[in-house]
Order: structure tokens, then sequence, then C-alpha cells
């Protein structure tokens, strides 16, 4: 679906961003939940559903656009169905994460801020993720993995391979 078909939500979508507007003093308030309904629906947030959660909401194009940058949470392109965060913070650096980064970029085909060309996952770094006595660390959809290595990072990555294969043959699909 390309970003201007993106533009129409779907109505129940509709309906929870107006919904919202009840629930916040103003309407400017109700974009980061707003936010986290399209990214739900639709993996990231595109320009043209930035604006569109705006109008409904009726706040301008610029501060929907610009809360969204602001936030990190927040996926600005399509990624993969898994998410691979490497920490990149000094006890990480100090115990092989710039090798363990490295290693993922080269065997994932690609490099961090990208996604492979299955879809399957998204590179990244993050600047911590709070577990410095367990470094290199790296997080995927939220479940963390300590003192990785680059042979237990091929193994994690298998298991989620499996995982993208088991979801596509039970119609499970999608972003998770």
């Amino acid at each position: 679906m390309s970003d201007n078909e993106r533009t129409v939500f779907p109505a129940e979508l509709e309906a929870a961003i107006a919904a919202l507007k009840d629930h916040y003093p103003e309407e400017r308030a109700a974009l980061i939940p707003a936010f986290h309904l399209i990214q739900d629906e639709f993996g990231y947030l595109s320009d043209e559903a930035l604006i569109r959660a705006g109008e409904i909401l009726g706040v301008s194009p610029a501060r929907s656009l610009g809360v969204s940058s602001f936030y990190t949470m927040f996926r600005r392109q399509e990624e993969g169905r898994f998410h691979v965060n490497v920490c990149r913070n000094l006890s990480c650096h100090l115990n092989g994460s710039v090798n363990l980064r490295e290693h993922l970029e080269k065997s994932l085909g690609v490099r961090a801020g990208e996604t492979t060309a299955d879809r399957i996952f998204s590179l990244g770094e993050v600047e911590c993720l709070g577990a410095c006595d367990e470094a290199p660390v790296m997080e995927i959809d939220g479940e963390y993995h300590f003192r990785v290595t680059p042979e237990s990072a091929d193994r994690i990555i298998e298991e989620y391979r499996k995982r993208a294969a088991s979801t596509e043959i039970s119609g499970e699909g999608g972003q998770s």
C-alpha cells in the first residue's frame, strides 16, 4: 500500500483517533496516542498518515510532523517484521558491540538503519539499553539478549527467522 493510500484510514482507526479528543484537555495532547494507533495499524508513520491524524485532531501538519520526529518510539519508515537494536554505549562498546553490529550488518546484508530485502529484520543502534553489566546487549522487539557474541547473534537471528516463517505459515504475519 502506498503512502497516498494510507491517508484514508480504516473507519475503525479514524473513529478511534477522533475518540481520543474526548480524553485530553487539548487535541494536540492526543497526538502521541493517535500515533501509536497508526503505527500499530501500518507498522510505521508516513508523512501522509501524520498529516491525516492532525486533520482529525485539528492539529497543524507542522505540529504533527514535529511531535513524531521528537520521539524515538515512532518509526518514520517502513521496517522489517523484527527490529534488532544493538546497544552502543560505553560498556557495550568496550565489550564488543562494534564487532557485533558489524557482524550483523554482514550476516543480514544491511547497514544499521536499513531493512533486509525480505523485510524480516531492521537493524539499528541505540544509545543505551540499560543493562551495562550484561554487555554487549542486543534487543529485538523488547526481548533482551545479553553478552551477545557474533556466534550467539547468529543463533538468535535464526530463531527469529523461524518465528517469521511460522507466523507466515499460520497466517499471523505482519508487524509485531
